[in-house]
């Protein structure tokens, strides 16, 4: 779900779209029987090694795989499936998880099982239709205004409380940015200096604090600090180029699905009712038909518009014969 996923989509048919992470989306890795397959272990010119990228034998499946990646590669695999039939332990799986490895993590790869269909709750349909919305991707591309560097200074200044009483409130906070072309001063709003202290921003940090929504990100840490210590779980970061103001075009992939799940809970949460209702009822939220066609349309929108791509990806189900004709 790209970076923070924060985008906020707005139309005037879903009022405001917004894009958030969620947890059910994003793949855990795990050591499991097919995690030392990395790819389809492919020549430069399609054809298959015998042993390569963790997968020996199968080379006339494998080289078909490698056709279907460049199909999908393409987007000329769209709408179609592909079938893998085999006896027990001839690596079928492996294969579908060596083909979303050589695609690479930009295009959506959904996994599933055959057996997870069936539930009590949830209907059939319903269980396929999220996956497939799963497997569909959409880049969003948006041109912003942010001031980029490497945090010198972060003083705030602060003043009496207007309210009177002994207590003192932040009245601005004075940030200094540096990158390899000069460093600014910037006078910033007591709102950012909040988002600063929860990003727990501290000098020698790089940040970028976006200028129309005074949204901040920390990047990392200046990799002139990287000897430091020996140990730590920072990451570290080369100084930012350029000039510290400058226009930045931010790229963030996300699904279908999890437009889907971001407009399905109630929003705000603020009355009682909706509070009781999230505390009694833990059960995922039903997403309606006429929820998912909104967003299509503002997808659409968007598409037509030139600010998203849509990406189409891939719906592995394992074990399909478990499937009935409903």
């Amino acid at each position: 779900t790209g970076d923070d996923a924060s985008a906020l989509l707005s139309s005037p048919g879903v009022g405001r779209m917004k894009i958030e992470e969620v947890k059910s989306t994003t793949r855990s890795q795990r050591v499991a029987t097919h995690s030392h397959v990395k790819g389809l272990g492919l020549n430069d010119d399609g054809s298959a090694a015998e042993v390569g990228a963790g997968l020996v034998g199968q080379e006339k499946a494998r080289e078909a795989c490698g056709v279907v990646v460049e199909l999908i590669k393409t987007k000329k695999m769209a709408g179609r499936a592909l079938m893998l039939a085999g006896a027990p332990g001839t690596g079928k799986t492996a294969l579908a998880l060596a083909l979303a490895h050589e695609l690479g993590p930009k295009v959506p790869f959904c996994p599933m099982v055959g057996s997870e269909v069936f539930s009590s709750e949830v209907k059939k349909t319903e269980v396929l239709m999220e996956n497939f919305r799963r497997a569909i991707g959409l880049r969003i591309k948006e041109t912003k205004e942010v001031y980029e560097g490497e945090v010198t200074e972060l003083s705030p200044e602060e003043t009496e409380n207007p309210l009177g009483g002994y207590g003192k409130t932040v009245s601005h906070v004075i940030i200094g940015l540096k990158t390899t072309k000069g460093t600014k001063q910037l006078k910033l709003d007591p709102s950012i200096y909040e988002a600063l202290q929860k990003e727990k921003v501290a000098p020698g940090d790089v940040i970028y604090i976006e200028a129309n929504s005074g949204a901040v990100k920390r990047v990392g840490r200046s990799d002139a600090y990287a000897t430091e210590y020996d140990l730590e779980a920072e990451e570290y970061v080369p100084l930012p180029k350029g000039d510290v103001h400058k226009r930045k075009e931010v790229v963030q992939d996300v699904t279908l699905h999890d437009l889907d799940l971001a407009n399905a809970k109630p929003q705000g949460g603020g009355d009682l009712v909706s509070m009781m209702g999230q505390m009694m009822k833990p059960k995922k939220t039903e997403i309606t038909e006429k929820l998912r066609s909104e967003i299509n349309k503002v997808v659409n929108k968007y598409i037509d518009q030139g600010i998203a791509e849509l990406v189409p990806g891939v719906l592995f189900i394992d074990e399909v014969h478990m499937l009935d004709i409903e």
